[in-house]
């Protein structure tokens, strides 16, 4: 681990209560339970003790320590429940550490639903963090573009473009660019300060879009599966 990637505290959300896909962070995803996959990424950058997982499900506690990670506390209940904020489960993870007397200056958390981000992404994000800004966060360049393609009503009940626009040609258009999930580096003191969508200074991290890809419905697993069963996908 490099002197870079010290005091960095791993924090990957794992809710029990998951409706798109039933149990999705326990279920074997190419024969791998699908956290794990998460897991195994952050053991790449830190030891055990700096790597949370912040769950409310007793199987999922099971399956994390059925390769040896100790789960450090139950998620309480009011941070289990479909109106249960991230913001609030990350102050949580903070807090907890913090009455053991450990205070981490660098957050990263690995949702359990983008198993295809690689090890070599993560490092490279960590190496664009510096403590002068509020985070790093993983994007994907996005196809659909307010000053093209992307509209809203008016008050008429009209579609509008999102932007207006003198523009006719896709690549004409800005870049424009949406989390995709994967990464996010936190400056912990932001984070107690205000959540992460009030961020002000926030730099992207760009993914290609396989490894963006995020496991929020069943069609989404299935497309997971067929891009590793015919090997599109390869971990590193």
């Amino acid at each position: 681990m490099a002197a870079h990637f010290e005091n960095i505290l791993f924090v990957i959300p794992a809710r029990g209560g998951s409706k798109g896909i039933p149990g999705k962070n326990i279920k074997e995803l190419a024969g791998k339970i699908l956290i794990h996959y998460s897991i195994e990424l952050a053991r790449h950058f830190v030891s055990d003790e700096h790597i949370c997982v912040s769950t409310d499900d007793k199987k999922i506690i099971e399956a994390v320590e059925s390769i040896n990670l100790k789960v450090p506390f139950v998620r309480p209940d009011h941070l289990a429940t479909d109106s249960a904020g991230s913001y609030e489960v990350l102050l949580h993870a903070v807090e907890y550490y913090k009455s053991k007397g450990i205070n981490y200056e660098i957050m990263v958390l690995l949702q359990p639903t983008s198993p295809f981000r690689r090890r070599e992404q993560v490092k490279d994000a960590l190496l664009q963090y510096t403590a002068q800004i509020d985070m790093v966060v993983s994007v994907e360049k996005s196809y659909w573009n307010p000053y093209y393609n992307l509209f809203e009503e008016d008050s008429n009940g009209y579609l509008k473009l999102s932007k207006s626009s003198s523009i006719r040609r896709r690549q004409d258009c800005p870049d424009v660019y949406s989390y995709n999930g994967a990464i996010y580096i936190v400056n912990i003191k932001s984070l107690m300060m205000n959540p992460l969508y009030k961020f002000e200074k926030v730099k992207k991290f760009e993914m290609d879009r396989l490894s963006s890809i995020d496991l929020d419905s069943p069609i989404d697993w299935e497309w997971a599966e067929y891009l590793l069963n015919t090997n599109r996908i390869k971990f590193t």
